[in-house]
């Protein structure tokens, strides 16, 4: 498994990628490794989560629609919701 550091939340949480379960998804852990948490479950590629300000929300990249994407999510991994609709490669949402 290829596992890949995201980012730390405000609340000390650390998202990740991880290929773990033979699929690239996101992860959520505490800093100890406790609570480890999958929050995106699809065939297609997960990738880049960044936090939101106040570590409610994670933003993420995703080709789940066919080509890379920026989607955005609860920190437990629901509401998921797409933000960009181009046919240009959307990834890496914290970058500026």
């Amino acid at each position: 498994a290829i596992d890949t550091l995201g980012s730390w939340s405000a609340l000390g949480k650390i998202a990740f990628t991880s290929t773990r379960d033979g699929n690239s998804e996101i992860y959520v852990v505490n800093p100890d490794g406790t609570g480890l948490t999958r929050v995106t479950t699809n065939a297609a590629v997960d990738a880049s989560p960044e936090w939101s300000p106040d570590g409610a929300k994670i933003l993420f990249s995703s080709t789940r629609d066919g080509n890379y994407e920026i989607y955005v999510m609860n920190a437990d991994g629901s509401s998921q919701v797409r933000l960009t609709n181009n046919t240009a490669t959307d990834s890496l949402p914290g970058s500026s």
